[in-house]
């Protein structure tokens, strides 16, 4: 039966987060999850789902971002699952909490997942609304500052449906990742209410890509 999420644990889920991301990149920080939760719970209220497996899902969701991690995919699922079970959370929330933070990223378009749930949907619709629109592009760009790669070069063009290895590996133009993933997510929402708000987010990023090509070519 579904539960709601008690105030107390979510209190302390905060705390964590905020502790463990407190030096962490600035588009995978304690602010892009305290957005995705909050979009995640909006989503929720229209959903049929588990309350609190969609708050502590959408918390821990990046908690160990594979990516600062030499591409280890294990590390946030033991972290997360070792914070729940030291605070006391039933055996089957942990575990489907777990299911969501191994299959909520975007991993090429190849990917398989493994898992599916309503209330994996509510958080990946929420993940993904953040990956859109003036915050997906600042989050883009600071990333792309971060790893040190190019704006853009008109010499390397975007790769389509690349393996999960092939994207985790990716050292491409930041342009190039509206193409190889941010453009592709409004197809990808789930719920209505994600797929309202992905609309008007997606037509910001391509009026955005087309001042950008049309400053870059000197045309404006």
């Amino acid at each position: 039966m579904p539960s709601k999420a008690p105030e107390a644990l979510i209190a302390k889920t905060i705390l964590f987060v905020q502790e463990t991301l407190k030096n962490a990149e600035g588009g995978h920080d304690w602010f892009h999850v305290e957005r995705v939760y909050k979009n995640a719970m909006n989503i929720a209220q229209g959903e049929k789902v588990d309350d609190l497996v969609v708050a502590l899902g959408a918390l821990l969701h990046d908690i160990a971002d594979s990516k600062f991690h030499n591409g280890d995919e294990t590390v946030g699922p033991r972290l997360a699952s070792t914070f729940l079970v030291k605070n006391n959370v039933d055996s089957t929330v942990i575990e489907h909490v777990v299911s969501i933070i191994k299959n909520v990223s975007f991993k090429g378009g190849n990917f398989e997942p493994t898992f599916s749930s309503l209330e994996l949907q509510v958080v990946q619709d929420a993940d993904r609304l953040d990956a859109l629109g003036a915050i997906g592009i600042a989050r883009t760009f600071n990333y792309g500052g971060h790893k040190n790669r190019k704006m853009y070069d008109p010499a390397i063009p975007p790769v389509h449906d690349m393996t999960p290895e092939e994207y985790k590996k990716s050292t491409a133009p930041t342009i190039n990742h509206f193409y190889e993933k941010l453009l592709l997510l409004k197809d990808l929402m789930h719920t209505a209410s994600a797929k309202k708000i992905a609309a008007q987010r997606h037509k910001y990023m391509e009026d955005f890509l087309n001042q950008f090509y049309a400053e870059w070519d000197g045309r404006r």
